[in-house]
């Protein structure tokens, strides 16, 4: 009875848990600003958990924020943060097919100014949600979001990591990488066609020549989009693989471990 009633009252334990027993997750949609543009995100937190905890800003893939972005904010939120899914596009922009996909995820790879902007916007709305730790913060993406979130990072913003999931790793500014604060985990299918081996390349010496705390895992035998079920060769290159999904979940746990402590 004394352990039942340590375990049911130690915050620490509530917040490492990911499977507690009054876990309540709740979500809502939240409309924010960047400049002009209304944007709408997605918050998911336990509202069994009563103390500040450590916050996550989650970034689409191309086809802007949709079911696979919002269960992933959810996970997360299971494992006892408060995750904020951004919203890159814009409220309302959602593509519904490639072409769409395509179209928007070129406006921001060709103008990452307003890449940051856009992600930076979401960020803010996360550090001022009142539940955060606005002290440890990090960022994971998906895909384009990858991309993104290596961004927020070259942009110089004060958070604790980011994590990129299959994203591409390229940049228009490598010596960006000395504004870099947060430490870097790269998630990376080794025979992903979108991010060749020399951008992998350019990628280690831009992060080396940044000084920045960095590591990159490669998944062997694995293509683009390894961590969505929906991914099924259509593009072609892009294959949900599930051993390299759930090892490259439990490398963001490990990290995030690390980086945000008890």
């Amino acid at each position: 009875m004394k352990f039942l009633l340590s375990v049911l009252l130690t915050p620490t334990i509530l917040l490492l848990s990911s499977s507690h027993v009054l876990a309540a997750i709740k979500t809502k949609t939240i409309e924010y600003k960047q400049d002009n543009t209304i944007l709408e995100g997605y918050l998911a937190y336990d509202d069994a958990i009563k103390i500040k905890r450590p916050g996550v800003l989650v970034v689409h893939e191309w086809n802007g924020l949709q079911s696979y972005a919002k269960k992933r904010t959810e996970q997360l939120a299971k494992l006892g943060y408060v995750a904020f899914a951004a919203d890159i596009y814009g409220k309302g922009i959602r593509p519904k097919n490639i072409e769409e996909s395509g179209k928007q995820a070129t406006i921001y790879r060709q103008d990452r100014k307003l890449l940051r902007e856009r992600v930076k916007a979401a960020l803010h709305v996360l550090q001022k949600y009142p539940l955060t730790d606005s002290k440890r913060i990090a960022a994971i993406g998906y895909c384009f979001g990858g991309g993104t979130v290596l961004e927020l990072g070259r942009s110089g913003v004060n958070i604790s990591g980011v994590v990129s999931f299959h994203g591409n790793l390229d940049t228009p500014n490598p010596n960006d990488a000395k504004n870099i604060k947060a430490k870097v985990l790269v998630l990376h299918g080794a025979d992903d066609p979108y991010v060749p081996e020399e951008q992998v390349q350019d990628f280690a010496r831009e992060m080396r020549l940044g000084n920045v705390d960095w590591q990159l895992i490669s998944y062997g035998g694995v293509l683009h989009s390894f961590t969505n079920p929906e991914a099924k060769n259509n593009p072609k290159g892009a294959l949900y693989n599930p051993i390299a999904d759930q090892r490259s979940w439990q490398a963001m746990r490990q990290f995030f471990a690390e980086i945000f402590g008890k």
